[in-house]
């Protein structure tokens, strides 16, 4: 991306971060779904930053792209999911492998705000292993038939479109392989429904939904029949990388509120970051960032490699494997940077009132979607290993 368009990106992302803030804070006092989310990103253009301009986007590289992500990750976890939701898991995979006939129908939209994506591999009984999926498809005539649920959806209650994997209903065996499309939600053999039980993520829509008998043309099959786990593992690859940028956003926010914090309240006569082991918490802090920068920065730059030369498998495993690196640490560190900010904050920080008491609460999930981190153990050690060695064969 070139540097002029790379600044203007970050600086409509900066102008639209500080438009959302307060709204967001209301929002989330509140507990209730942030619509300008959606309103102020079509305001300022960022609801499809990496599609190329020639379909409505911006064009961003992942490494452009991710320090966006970061930046809007400063403003809370919510806020950096419904865009992973949209264009990481949402965008990338009708941009990567579907067609030009798909391009052309969901991807301008899509940056224009006229449709909400997000992504449908999550079931309740099937999260880290989604082998075990139980949702169907069978063809009748000019169209597929789906059947299934899913659940813990990132803008799940609030898509127009989304990307959904099933199985056939009949083969079984080595048969059974999952297939991907491109799911229309609209009629009411499609039901969808808010999860409102969180804690934390308030402003932020996730839903489940059920499909019975949903009709989805044939022309919506993305990629080839059976070929949908390659295609979801691929879109994990961008959306790991968005949760560990957004994470590295988390920790620098939380850095910027202890500072600031420290310097000026004042106990026993003093500011408190005068006091040692305030100082001890902050310098925690400011070690996590610097790793999640250094981390996040080598994944995005070994993305954007791969993503320069589809089809090279060598660069996609090190893109693989930089990501996965960079979102276990990044969301591990956010997760400590949060609990060391709150613990200098005192009883303040527990507290929905103040910036790093909510980080605390929205950030624990970002070591679970996208990703557990045992997941992420499992890859980073099968890797250096070897594939022999893989725990899941």
């Amino acid at each position: 991306m070139k540097s002029d368009m790379r600044d203007k990106l970050l600086a409509d992302v900066e102008a639209y971060c500080q438009e959302l803030r307060p709204i967001e804070e209301l929002c989330y006092l509140e507990h209730r779904y942030n619509e300008a989310t959606v309103s102020l990103a079509k305001k300022y253009n960022l609801l499809g930053m990496p599609v190329p301009i020639e379909l409505g986007g911006r064009g961003a590289d992942a490494v452009a792209y991710s320090r966006a992500l970061a930046r809007i990750g400063r403003e809370g976890t919510g806020v950096r999911t419904f865009f992973s939701g949209q264009t990481s898991i949402g965008q990338y995979p009708i941009l990567r492998y579907g067609n030009a006939d798909q391009h052309k129908r969901y991807l301008p939209a899509s940056c224009r705000g006229e449709k909400i994506l997000a992504f449908g591999l999550t079931e309740p009984d099937a999260g880290s292993n989604p082998l075990e999926a139980t949702s169907t498809y069978r063809r009748a005539g000019d169209k597929f038939l789906l059947n299934g649920v899913k659940y813990l959806i990132s803008n799940g209650g609030i898509a127009d479109a989304v990307v959904v994997f099933a199985y056939p209903e009949d083969p079984m065996g080595a048969e059974r392989r999952m297939s991907a499309f491109i799911v229309d939600t609209a009629g009411d053999t499609f039901e969808a429904e808010d999860l409102h039980a969180k804690p934390g993520m308030f402003t932020a829509n996730t839903g489940m939904f059920q499909m019975t008998d949903h009709p989805v043309p044939l022309e919506n099959m993305l990629g080839e029949e059976g070929n949908g786990f390659r295609i979801a593992m691929g879109a994990l690859v961008s959306g790991r990388l968005s949760v560990a940028a957004g994470c590295l956003g988390v920790i620098e926010d939380c850095l910027e509120e202890t500072l600031s914090y420290a310097r000026t309240r004042h106990q026993h006569g003093k500011p408190i970051g005068k006091h040692q082991l305030v100082q001890a918490h902050i310098a925690e802090i400011e070690m996590g960032r610097a790793g999640s920068d250094a981390l996040v920065e080598r994944a995005a730059e070994a993305k954007a490699a791969s993503d320069a030369a589809l089809g090279d498998k060598k660069l996609y495993a090190e893109a693989d494997m930089a990501v996965a690196k960079a979102k276990f640490f990044a969301s591990n560190a956010a997760w400590q940077a949060a609990d060391h900010a709150v613990q200098v904050y005192g009883g303040r920080g527990w507290s929905e009132l103040y910036r790093v008491g909510r980080h605390l609460q929205d950030v624990r999930v970002c070591r679970i979607y996208e990703g557990t981190d045992e997941i992420m153990k499992l890859k980073i050690a099968s890797s250096l290993l070897g594939k022999d060695f893989a725990a899941f064969g």
